[in-house]
């Protein structure tokens, strides 16, 4: 519960830098770009040596492949009933089943269920949710966005090749069987506890609740496949198939993140339903600090 308070905190600590003139409108993005390239490949050196495969693992790496399948399914069917312009389908595709299951997701898991258990997140998301809007967030830009964002093959292998996160688990899943230098811990251990404080001020300084009456439909059917009919699917899915186990309880909840920043970013520069994305992105963040502590009690 300690972590929690903390993470609200930071969230709050960053709505406040918003209001205050000394930080600039770019704050949040630096941020942001920090935790990309130093504090979440400084967690992923840290703690993916400390994973012992076995079939669990398999759960949080096709979770998320199987909620992509299932919300964008959902969406494709209410859309077609409900007869949404290609700019609201678009938005809705890519952020719906795309989660924050980095930025918000890892501190929420460190807050629920303890460090121990961050190797299953950053599977989650390395394996599931960054290959997903590398791949499939793509494929739904150069579909329903503006033509300067289309991307071909060799652009999306480009970026998940390059991305440093991606780069750094290939990296730690090949020095695996080494021992690092103390020195060398004690530098990641350093670095990877600027995570959680980066990420929730981030957050919190590019956080906005503002609404508008042409997206609240939209955005109320959006945010209930996100945060409650998904994780839900998901819960039922592994209790009928019998999974359990602490990796299978992180990918339930990793399924009931969000929408995911980035994915919102591209979203906007697509003109994808600008203001229903940032309605998305902002007042899911909102609300997930009241469903993911329903969901982790039902775990």
């Amino acid at each position: 519960m300690e972590n929690f308070v903390v993470t609200i905190a930071c969230l709050l600590i960053g709505m406040a830098m918003k209001r205050t003139p000394d930080f600039p409108a770019e704050t949040g993005r630096v941020l942001n770009v920090f935790v990309i390239y130093v504090s979440l490949p400084a967690l992923v050196l840290l703690k993916i040596p400390e994973l012992l495969f076995s079939q669990d693992l398999l759960i949080p790496a096709f979770m998320p492949w199987a909620m992509l399948l299932l919300s964008a399914s959902a969406i494709l069917l209410v859309s077609k009933f409900l007869k949404w312009d290609r700019s609201t389908t678009g938005c809705l595709l890519l952020l719906i089943p795309l989660g924050n299951t980095s930025f918000l997701g890892i501190p929420m898991v460190k807050a629920f269920f303890g460090e121990q258990a961050i190797p299953y997140a950053v599977l989650y998301d390395q394996l599931g949710s960054f290959l997903a809007l590398a791949t499939y967030g793509s494929a739904i830009l150069a579909f329903y966005g503006s033509e300067g964002n289309q991307r071909t093959l060799r652009d999306v292998v480009k970026k998940i090749v390059s991305f440093p996160p991606f780069i750094t688990l290939i990296l730690a899943l090949t020095v695996k069987s080494l021992t690092y230098p103390p020195v060398m811990v004690g530098l990641l251990k350093v670095l990877a506890a600027t995570l959680v404080p980066l990420v929730m001020v981030a957050v919190g300084f590019q956080l906005t609740l503002q609404l508008n009456k042409e997206v609240i439909s939209q955005l109320g059917i959006g945010l209930s496949i996100k945060l409650v009919a998904a994780p839900l699917t998901a819960l039922v899915l592994c209790r009928i198939m019998g999974f359990g186990g602490e990796a299978t309880q992180v990918a339930i909840f990793e399924s009931g993140m969000p929408p995911m920043v980035s994915a919102g970013a591209l979203a906007i520069l697509a003109n994808l339903s600008p203001r229903l994305t940032a309605a998305l992105v902002g007042i899911g963040i909102v609300l997930s600090f009241i469903t993911l502590p329903l969901l982790h009690q039902m775990l």
